[in-house]
């Protein structure tokens, strides 16, 4: 089973620069996408349809932001548009396909970078998903979930960690929270799973010589129950191409994908 997540930055800015070719190439079971900053209507060129896909599209109500997607080769039992509270559905940050036993989410937690404003509805997320992802740690089911999570968790997982220390991001209570998802909570964090090594990042500023330099953040993850993180095999960073200021996150399994028989 081959899983990819990736933050766009605008799907159609992507697709202009050749994501889908890309990811037509890449037999991947489930590509989950954050920051599509479109709306549906706006995506009926068939570009955004790859043949072989289904498509899933959770928008912001707010045009031109956020915004998450699944594209599967398997049709999901059941697809769930957001999680029942306006914090995060009024911008599409959840969207959950559902494939038997299995359960792969796109998810695109809040920045706080721009404004204290944001931080403050950040925190309030993780708060509200804290009890959630336990409860799904615990429930039976694996789960994956993928995206753009807005924390880098160690001091591996930046560049320059020292003095980023008070920012958005890297804030301590952010990598305390993050602390507890990949401990008490019971969750794993994939990625780290399989490659401890240093300079592993997927997203870079715009400004100065970051890509260049490699002076970036790792804060794109799949996130996923112990059961199904244990078959984890191969994981890739994909920096041959640029489709954003995030780079594709490929995780591959060793897990019977659960197609339906109906």
């Amino acid at each position: 089973m081959r899983i990819i997540t990736v933050n766009t930055n605008g799907i159609r800015a992507a697709a202009r620069k050749g994501f889908f070719d890309w990811m037509q190439e890449q037999d991947a079971d489930v590509v989950c996408i954050q920051e599509t900053k479109a709306q549906e209507h706006q995506l009926s060129d068939p570009v955004f349809s790859p043949p072989g896909y289904h498509r899933f599209l959770h928008d912001a109500e707010r045009k031109g932001y956020s915004g998450v997607a699944v594209y599967t080769r398997h049709k999901p039992d059941k697809v769930h548009f957001g999680l029942g509270w306006d914090v995060m559905d009024c911008e599409g940050r959840w969207l959950r396909a559902d494939f038997g036993t299995l359960s792969v989410i796109s998810l695109y937690l809040q920045s706080g970078s721009a404004k204290e404003e944001r931080q403050q509805i950040k925190y309030r997320s993780m708060d509200y998903l804290r009890p959630l992802l336990e409860a799904m740690a615990q429930d039976g089911r694996d789960y994956i979930i993928c995206g753009d999570w807005n924390i880098a968790h160690r001091k591996i997982d930046l560049k320059n960690w020292r003095p980023n220390q008070k920012n958005s991001g890297f804030l301590p209570e952010e990598r305390a929270w993050m602390d507890e998802v990949f401990g008490p909570v019971g969750m794993v964090d994939v990625f780290r799973q399989v490659e401890p090594g240093e300079h592993q990042y997927t997203w870079w500023s715009n400004r100065g010589q970051a890509w260049a330099n490699n002076t970036g953040w790792r804060i794109d993850y799949q996130v996923a129950t112990a059961g199904v993180a244990g078959t984890a095999h191969a994981v890739e960073i994909y920096k041959d191409e640029r489709f954003s200021d995030h780079a594709p996150l490929r995780i591959d399994y060793d897990y019977d994908f659960p197609v339906s028989e109906s």
